[in-house]
């Protein structure tokens, strides 16, 4: 490319050469030589584009020539090289050679892909992703991996619940959706009459029979690795330009590694054709088919007329239904979370939030009126709270409180003896010995004080004998620091004074104490810095502790330990060992979360840690299976509740309810680490036998709560964590009721609108209705305790009305 003029020139010459550049002389025009002027003699070439004397785009690369230079735009970028334009590789028949979504960037593109996929390594490729390689996809039985997606499912008996993960006992008798032949493919929905409705997952569209469910391309892609288009018996799949589909009809292979038969492609027959135009003729009746309408259909003088439930609109075939998305105007009234629904909308609230009656607002829950929320004063904010702990009290696994052995800090700052009490502590002294003001330090039996009274009796008799010798009426002698004024009548001090105790010094008319690094061994001389070699970490001592060891300190006056010259610096988690000048890992049952301490602290109450070398208290842990079992109610916890509970702990359980009563549990919530083999599991059975009927079984976290009865009269209930592991854990609450409610309270909690709504579930970890509903169950007549004002600001509408359907149904079974 030729350069636009320049001032400076192109050519330099050579040093010592005897020619020179003459620039006077242009090159003749069209011919042969520098397209510049004309160098006479041996001239260096200039490198302008080191130089920065080119004139190419920001987007083009400068190339230096012998002669010149020339630009050339990078790639991903077209044009002449002074003029560079983005190339837009998504804009072409091959999409980038992506096979989901190209996006164009500056100079480059790149490939990503849908929900379910996975970009391949030649970075244009995607391949499916297996959920179920994760946490078992998050599946509590089965989990099948599908091409885009994956789906749940269950183990002989059990029905997948509308969360999609968890697995509910189904019943073998009954016309309820908890009857294993209620025909439902996907979610199933009792009527008001006793019927059921079926209902699919998202992704799904039901089908016109009202009980399979039809997939479409917004699940999982449409079970397409490629390209997805949906037709009325489901979605098509299509594969990118350079690649072909597979004989499974889903899958793409390159075209290069394809050995399948591609010439049967998809033909239109005019057979297909004569069907549809039968079809439609069929449809103008709602005596056929529904009229072809998605829900409501109604015979007219025009034809079929179509309609459409609340929450759903007509599109403009006149046929379809579609629901309607609540959440995208105004968040549907929702005070926090909107959740769009087939045909509806929930809402539900942050954490620390409880969604009120109208099922829209939220309100903060006051979980300090909860029984058991902290061991000692608990302290509400908006969606959260705070235990604290008394003096002398050490906070633990989030709402525990421990006595905090004070002993285990550097003595407890004692001189002498350290005594630690629940809540306290006390510094003792040996014999001959008595305890300082400062109940931390000792001194002789005879102090300052004694010393002090006999000190003035002497003084007095010698102040007789100075009145005798001295001639002046009048004088002034200072003792031990104080001003006296010495008269022939009477000895007083020149100014009131307040007597100083040990430790303290004399400024003006009061006692301060020293401070730390500092000490004072009488009441009378000012305080004195730490020697080195000591320190003192508080204020008004009467000595200082020695580093130990032969360690000095950096400078006099240390209030510290780290203060101390140690040989090397202990990590927390670690002590300083003044003996043998090493680092010691904390014993189990203390910790240390500072660096260059001497000593460990230890773990406050009844706790201890899994594993020496501890650096927070947090990880002091109460290894006490947690719970209170009663004959009505109670609930089991895991150790530590709700901190994390220790690793390798056991804790077995016994629930044997009274004579004729049944048990009913809820799993608010469980949190288990995610492990292949099951290191931590929680499991109810009838016995410890492993062989005798199991009610429940998990080894996974489960946030979403499920209610269920026992299969057996009495439960057996054992966790047990691993030695390398730890979580959260549970609070399990459960209710002993009569049997003759067995029917009822079983209709309730294996209806799936129990766990579909947000809002019940929500109830379901609540623990004051929680509390309210086990009350009512253990002793029924304690339902007229609550007025029917209090149960309706109690649960929501929706709930309320699940429930009165149920015992309506159960009172009245034949009507």
């Amino acid at each position: 490319m030729v350069p636009g003029p320049r001032a400076a020139p192109a050519r330099a010459q050579l040093p010592g050469a005897p020619a020179a550049c003459v620039w006077a002389i242009p090159a003749p025009a069209g011919g042969s030589g520098s397209a510049g002027h004309l160098c006479l003699g041996r001239c260096a070439d200039v490198d302008e584009c080191a130089l920065g004397l080119d004139d190419c785009h920001p987007d083009a690369i400068c190339q230096n020539t012998p002669k010149l230079y020339k630009c050339m735009c990078k790639v991903g970028y077209t044009g002449e090289g002074k003029k560079c334009e983005d190339i837009d590789e998504c804009d072409n028949d091959f999409n980038g050679g992506c096979v989901h979504e190209c996006f164009n960037i500056p100079g480059n593109y790149r490939c990503t892909c849908y929900d379910g996929f996975m970009l391949a390594h030649d970075g244009h490729n995607c391949l499916d992703t297996d959920e179920c390689m994760f946490n078992n996809g998050g599946c509590q039985h089965v989990c099948v991996n599908t091409v885009g997606s994956y789906e749940c499912r269950c183990k002989e008996g059990f029905f997948l619940s509308d969360n999609q993960h968890t697995c509910i006992h189904r019943s073998e008798e009954g016309m309820s959706c908890m009857n294993k032949d209620h025909g439902c493919a996907h979610i199933c929905r009792e009527t008001p009459k006793g019927g059921v409705a079926c209902e699919c997952r998202p992704g799904f569209e039901l089908s016109k029979n009202q009980r399979s469910c039809i997939l479409t391309c917004n699940h999982g892609n449409g079970g397409c690795q490629h390209t997805c288009d949906d037709a009325d018996d489901g979605p098509v799949c299509g594969c990118h330009p350079k690649y072909v589909m597979h004989v499974d009809g889903k899958t793409c292979l390159e075209r290069e590694e394809a050995a399948v038969d591609i010439s049967e492609g998809n033909t239109t027959a005019a057979a297909d054709v004569d069907k549809r135009v039968k079809r439609r003729l069929l449809m103008e009746t709602c005596a056929v088919n529904n009229g072809g309408c998605d829900r409501t259909c109604k015979d007219t003088s025009t034809g079929v007329h179509c309609s459409c439930p609340v929450g759903f609109t007509l599109q403009f075939d006149g046929k379809t239904c579609k629901d309607i998305d609540e959440c995208q105007s105004n968040n549907g009234g929702c005070d926090h979370f909107c959740k769009n629904t087939v045909g509806s909308f929930d809402c539900s609230c942050r954490k620390g939030f409880k969604l009120l009656t109208d099922e829209k607002s939220c309100q903060d829950i006051d979980e300090c009126s909860f029984e058991r929320a902290c061991d000692h004063t608990c302290i509400n904010h908006p969606g959260t709270f705070e235990c604290t702990c008394n003096k002398g009290y050490a906070l633990y696994g989030f709402t525990h409180c421990g006595d905090i052995n004070e002993c285990s800090i550097n003595n407890g700052g004692c001189q002498q003896l350290c005594v630690n009490t629940l809540g306290d502590y006390e510094c003792l002294c040996h014999s001959n010995y008595k305890l300082h003001w400062n109940k931390k330090d000792c001194v002789d039996t005879c102090d300052v004080r004694c010393a002090r009274k006999k000190t003035e009796k002497r003084f007095r008799k010698t102040i007789r004998t100075l009145r005798k010798t001295v001639s002046r009426d009048q004088f002034r002698i200072r003792v031990s620091g104080t001003d006296h004024e010495v008269a022939r009548k009477a000895l007083k001090p020149s100014e009131p004074q307040q007597s100083c105790g040990v430790g303290q010094v004399h400024p003006g008319n009061r006692c301060d104490q020293c401070s730390p690094g500092e000490y004072s061994p009488d009441g009378f001389k000012p305080c004195l810095p730490c020697p080195l070699g000591t320190y003192q970490p508080e204020a008004g001592r009467v000595s200082c502790f020695p580093c130990g060891g032969g360690l000095t300190t950096r400078h006099s006056g240390a209030s510290l330990f780290q203060d101390c010259e140690t040989k090397v610096q202990c990590s927390p988690g670690h002590f300083y060992n003044t003996t043998t000048h090493r680092c010691i890992r904390c014993a189990i049952g203390t910790y240390q979360p500072e660096f260059g301490q001497n000593y460990c602290i230890s773990c406050p109450g009844n706790t201890t840690t899994d594993f020496d070398g501890s650096t927070n208290i947090t990880q002091c842990k109460n290894r006490q299976c947690g719970g209170e079992l009663g004959d009505y109610t109670g609930y089991i916890e895991s150790p530590n509740y709700p901190g994390d509970y220790p690793a390798n702990t056991e804790c077995t359980w016994n629930i044997n309810p009274p004579p004729k009563r049944r048990i009913l549990i809820v799993v608010p919530e469980i949190f288990l680490p995610i492990e292949d083999e099951c290191g931590d599991y929680l499991v109810m059975r009838k016995s410890s036998s492993s062989n005798s009927v199991t009610t429940y079984e998990t080894c996974q976290t489960y946030e979403r709560p499920i209610a269920f009865t026992s299969r057996s009269k009495k439960l057996w209930i054992q966790f047990k964590s691993n030695e390398g592991n730890s979580a959260k854990g549970f609070q399990v609450p459960y209710v002993t009721y009569d049997e003759d409610y067995q029917e009822l309270i079983e209709d309730i909690v294996r209806d799936g609108r129990l766990y579909a709504s947000e809002n019940h579930q929500e109830i379901l970890k609540d623990k004051k209705l929680i509390k309210a509903l086990f009350d009512v169950l253990a002793h029924p007549q304690n339902y007229f305790k609550y007025t029917a004002q209090e149960s309706r600001e109690m649960f929501p509408r929706s709930f309320i009305r699940l429930l009165r359907s149920k015992v309506s149904r159960f009172l009245r079974p034949y009507k």
